[in-house]
C-alpha cells in the first residue's frame, strides 16, 4: 500500500497523466497550490484539536472534586509480631507413666 491506499504504481501513472493533461508549467503551479491547501487544512486541524484539548480541560478543572476516601488505619508493622505459643490440646498431654 502506498499513498492513499493506493499503490506506488498507481501513483506514478496519476502523475504521468496529470503532466500530460496539465503540462510542465501548469503542474508546478498546481503542485504547489496543493500543498498550499494541504498545509492549510493540517493548520485547521491542530488548531482545532487544541482548541478541543483547552475546552476538555476546563471542564475536568471545573467539576467539583471527587469525595475523599477516608484513609485506611495505619499498619502495625513496627510492633514485633509475636509467635503463638505452641499449646497441645488435654487429651494429648503426655502423662507421666
Amino acid at each position: 500500500m502506498g499513498f492513499l491506499g493506493i499503490g506506488s504504481w498507481e501513483v506514478i501513472l496519476v502523475l504521468i497523466l496529470a503532466l500530460i493533461l496539465l503540462g510542465p508549467s501548469r503542474l508546478t503551479e498546481t503542485a504547489k497550490t496543493l500543498g498550499k491547501i494541504v498545509r492549510s487544512i493540517k493548520k485547521t486541524s491542530a488548531d482545532f484539536t487544541a482548541a478541543v484539548t483547552r475546552e476538555m480541560d476546563k471542564v475536568q478543572d471545573e467539576s467539583p472534586p471527587e469525595e475523599e476516601k477516608p484513609a485506611p488505619p495505619p499498619s502495625n508493622t513496627d510492633k514485633k509480631e509475636t509467635k503463638p505459643e505452641k499449646t497441645t490440646p488435654p487429651d494429648q498431654e503426655r502423662r507421666p507413666q
